[in-house]
């Protein structure tokens, strides 16, 4: 969306801060997704719900037709209210609690990924006190580091995720085991906002390795997940809006070596919603220093945490100022010294009253708001 497009005022009416979402952009970008399963019929999609669980964006992602994948019950609840089929959702993190794990089974939800043999067991015995067969994946670290930020790489052999792919065989024969669990095949994550495809190439030769070694033991291989991972352009929102899902997919299409009918699942949340959101604030102030001029907003880290956690950028624009531009340090009202947003951008000239958007904000931004300094959670818009 053009800095022009917004809806200035219809803004002004508004009380600030406020998350902002173009659903004429994320239908495109859905529609985007969709061409790319009519390619290639043995693909399916779950839009990861963590990246946004706004009823109105859930709703809108499952008309689209695309399953929904879950860390936590909350978000199969989620999903369900909000009309994801129940077979669609696939069901992961490493502490499914047994009140989650039950209702996971009583939804009839399509996957438990698991990620340790011992909540293999914990399941297979809530299972089976159920009368129920629980469908179960295997979420294996491939330990292999994305080209990200340390915080959001998943893959790699120490982390909290997953099982160590060294592991598999025996882990996998124990699925086999357990009398109320039913294997259906194996899930991986190597992380998040991955724009260097090399990355998912090293992803698809180590799930070829793995799934030859499974193969060759005479154990089933079942279908494979690839987890998400895809990144957006954060710097460019109003030229870039739709992420390169023909360059992300086709790179599974050449890669992956599987035998021919394998279902290959997908769980893009970012670069499903993130440029679909911006956090619309007002300035309150402009303070000027002795070397620096601050822009102060009355948006803060409690409404987007993203730069303040993992010094992420996001494009900020003053969207009511058409004067010449000057260079700000645009920061928020909490009483942390990390509530920055920019330091040092360059934007139009601004003055108290302004209209701010930070952009690319419709991932991790809602999801991950939070009420300190008693601060309210912030309300959504949307146009059509």
């Amino acid at each position: 969306m053009l800095k022009g497009s917004f809806p200035i005022g219809r803004f002004r009416e508004l009380k600030t801060p406020f998350y902002y979402y173009d659903l004429a952009l994320l239908r495109r970008t859905l529609d985007t997704v969709r061409a790319q399963l009519d390619l290639n019929p043995e693909y399916r999609v779950h839009y990861a719900v963590k990246a946004n669980a706004n009823p109105v964006i859930l709703r809108t992602i499952a008309a689209a037709g695309l399953g929904a994948d879950c860390v936590s019950g909350g978000e199969v609840r989620a999903a369900l209210e909000n009309g994801f089929r129940p077979e669609s959702i696939f069901y992961a993190g490493v502490g499914k609690s047994d009140d989650e794990i039950r209702f996971a089974l009583q939804s009839g939800i399509g996957r438990f990924n698991a990620e340790s043999a011992a909540e293999l067991e914990v399941i297979n015995e809530i299972a089976g006190g159920m009368g129920r067969t629980a469908p179960v994946s295997l979420r294996v670290n491939p330990d292999i580091g994305a080209h990200t930020h340390a915080n959001i790489t998943t893959g790699l052999a120490e982390n909290k995720f997953g099982i160590n792919y060294e592991q598999l065989p025996d882990i996998l024969l124990l699925t086999q085991r357990l009398p109320n669990l039913r294997y259906c095949g194996l899930h991986f994550h190597i992380g998040s906002q991955i724009l260097d495809m090399a990355d998912f190439v090293a992803l698809c030769n180590r799930i070829n390795q793995i799934a030859e070694r499974i193969l060759r033991s005479g154990l089933p291989l079942g279908d494979i997940n690839v987890g998400g991972g895809l990144g957006i352009n954060y710097q460019h929102p109003n030229h870039l809006d739709i992420a390169d899902f023909a360059a992300y997919f086709d790179t599974f299409r050449r890669h992956l070596k599987l035998p021919e009918g394998t279902l290959v699942h997908f769980e893009p949340g970012r670069s499903i919603v993130a440029p679909c959101g911006s956090l619309i604030s007002r300035v309150l102030y402009v303070k000027e220093g002795t070397t620096k001029r601050f822009a102060i907003i009355d948006a803060s880290m409690t409404e987007l945490i993203r730069p303040a956690l993992y010094k992420a950028y996001h494009r900020v624009e003053n969207i009511s100022s058409d004067e010449a531009e000057e260079i700000y340090d645009v920061v928020g009202p909490v009483c942390e010294s990390s509530d920055v947003f920019v330091k040092g951008a360059s934007i139009d000239r601004c003055h108290r009253g302004d209209l701010i958007a930070i952009r690319s904000a419709g991932a991790y931004g809602e999801s991950m708001a939070s009420q300190y300094n008693c601060r309210p959670l912030p309300p959504s818009c949307f146009d059509e």
